[in-house]
């Protein structure tokens, strides 16, 4: 039986006190929460394969974990784990967005298979990111893989371990900061099998889990 383990870890908060919908634009991200890099880079394992999306947001969070104490290699940047693309409504207050469609989606922008003008919709995220989390499970099957990415693309790795249908896992939250791990497991003989470890786990520096409140 061989165990992979994928350490994911949602990049640090974006500033955006206009509440503007950002999505892949390339944004600058706040790491000033010493106490939290630290608890993650107590819970993350050392030697680990590092994967981030080509983001900032991802990279810069990355390099906060290591300069925390974490022993990371450099990072193998993953276009594919970007987030998911609003297309015109990037740049939007999420405000506005919601008033021009009559109301706001329950947990996210819009259905899981609605594309926004120009961009993609989850189910798109979800396919762009199954081929690389199912290959870089057979590249480096046996190891540790910590991957900073987004929330959309935490959310769509969580499907592909659950085999959840796209709105269905959409209605998982996924916090700044927050570890999900997610183990596959490949067994003598053939056939393999996910297991879903933790989600939405904020860390304290002592390496203690923080409860989510609400």
């Amino acid at each position: 039986m061989t165990e992979t383990r994928w350490w994911w870890v949602r990049h640090a908060p974006v500033p955006n006190a206009q509440g503007l919908c950002y999505g892949q634009g390339d944004k600058d991200c706040d790491v000033s929460d010493r106490e939290s890099f630290e608890g993650l880079s107590s819970l993350l394992p050392a030697g680990a394969v590092l994967v981030t999306s080509d983001l900032l947001r991802t990279r810069k969070t990355a390099a906060a974990i290591a300069a925390a104490g974490l022993d990371l290699p450099d990072p193998i940047e993953e276009p594919s784990l970007r987030e998911q693309s609003f297309g015109d409504w990037q740049g939007m207050k999420y405000a506005d967005i919601w008033e021009s469609r009559g109301g706001r989606h329950p947990y996210w922008l819009a259905p899981a298979y609605e594309r926004p003008p120009e961009g993609e919709s989850f189910a798109d995220v979800l396919a762009r990111l199954a081929p690389t989390v199912h290959r870089l499970t057979r590249e480096y099957a046996g190891r540790d893989i910590v991957s900073v990415g987004h929330g959309g693309t935490v959310r769509a790795a969580l499907s592909i371990a659950l085999g959840m249908h796209p709105e269905s896992a959409l209605t998982f939250t996924v916090e700044n900061l927050s570890l999900t791990r997610i183990d596959h497991i490949a067994l003598p003989g053939g056939g393999a099998h996910w297991r879903v470890v933790t989600v939405n786990q904020r860390p304290k520096m002592n390496g203690a889990f923080v409860p989510l409140a609400g």
